[in-house]
């Protein structure tokens, strides 16, 4: 029965994706969904991106409260002190260690990454959070459409790059380092387009770009699964429901005074990423798409569903487009 009602809840979107979905399930999560033990994350070492506020912000602190050391990582150096000395007013026994990257930019993602491995030298818990919704078509510095570059292609080189001290931090703690990608649930109305990654056809809208990338994030999450499986790292996309941050009051207003008391808070939309980061292995496996410590479909409709042969396709493009030296 409790399952049914939760899927029941995921289906009517406003019902799972609100703070009334969240509160309805935190009443049953018992067992290996139960919330993490205070000290689950101490001796660990955690990086999130796009850590200056909303659920990013949201997560370092919750990772910091369970006892891992948190690398902030944002593109806005002055936002990022703030954020810090927040997170340190509500934890503070918590080591904090501010990092500044444009997660967009690949050089700069190329700088930061070499420059990471020499300070960390294990990684236990990379959070892929950073993102925003431009209402018109832009470009990076490297020619790269901007969600594509801050959702996809940044991501996609930053894991690659820190592959080799996130395999260090599985070896030093005796389980699986984990690779989390904060997607969105409005990916589900949105097919892989591998065929216009750059999104250069039809008429630009914001938030089918940021649907759209959001899509790849799911289908990157379950690749770089099957690329790192058997090495000690797991990977997983997750979508955090509806949450009152500054992305959605921002790039979304007339959603947020329409939905606006429905908001999760930014805890709540952080809760799974938390989870995530420290549920036993026997319980989450590799690969998979979350949503208030569950897994769900990455589909919801037949005509989303990319092939075997796309997701290759995908992956190669990726892959050029942000290589691991230029």
């Amino acid at each position: 029965m409790a399952s049914a009602v939760d899927t029941l809840l995921d289906r009517t979107i406003v019902g799972g994706y609100s703070k009334l979905g969240y509160l309805a399930r935190h009443a049953g999560w018992t067992g290996d969904r139960a919330d993490p033990a205070l000290g689950s994350l101490v001796d660990r070492v955690a990086l999130v991106t796009g850590a200056s506020s909303g659920l990013g912000e949201a997560t370092a602190a919750g990772l910091a409260r369970l006892g891992a050391s948190v690398h902030l990582l944002v593109r806005n150096e002055d936002k990022g002190q703030q954020s810090r000395a927040r997170i340190q007013a509500q934890v503070p026994d918590a080591r904090l260690t501010l990092e500044v990257c444009d997660v967009g930019e690949l050089a700069d993602v190329r700088r930061f990454c070499a420059d990471f491995v020499t300070r960390v030298p294990a990684l236990d818990v990379l959070v892929h959070n950073a993102g925003l919704m431009p209402p018109e078509r832009s470009e990076t510095s490297e020619g790269n459409e901007l969600t594509l570059a801050v959702h996809v292609l940044g991501p996609h080189l930053m894991t690659e790059l820190l592959t080799g001290v996130l395999k260090a931090g599985a070896e030093r703690s005796g389980t699986d380092s984990r690779v989390l990608i904060v997607a969105s649930g409005g990916m589900y109305a949105q097919p892989l387009k591998v065929d216009d990654l750059q999104y250069e056809q039809g008429n630009y809208g914001g938030t089918s770009a940021y649907a759209r990338t959001k899509r790849m994030q799911v289908v990157l999450a379950g690749l770089w699964a099957r690329e790192l499986a058997g090495t000690g790292v797991t990977v997983h996309a997750l979508h955090p429901g509806w949450a009152a941050t500054p992305g959605v009051t921002g790039s979304m207003p007339g959603f947020d005074k329409v939905v606006g008391p429905l908001l999760r808070t930014p805890e709540q939309g952080a809760d799974t990423a938390v989870w995530l980061a420290t549920a036993p292995s026997r319980a989450v496996g590799t690969g998979r798409f979350w949503h208030d410590r569950a897994p769900r479909p990455a589909h919801y409709f037949p005509w989303t569903r990319e092939t075997g042969a796309d997701q290759e396709l995908f992956w190669e493009k990726v892959t050029a487009l942000a290589p691991a030296t230029p």
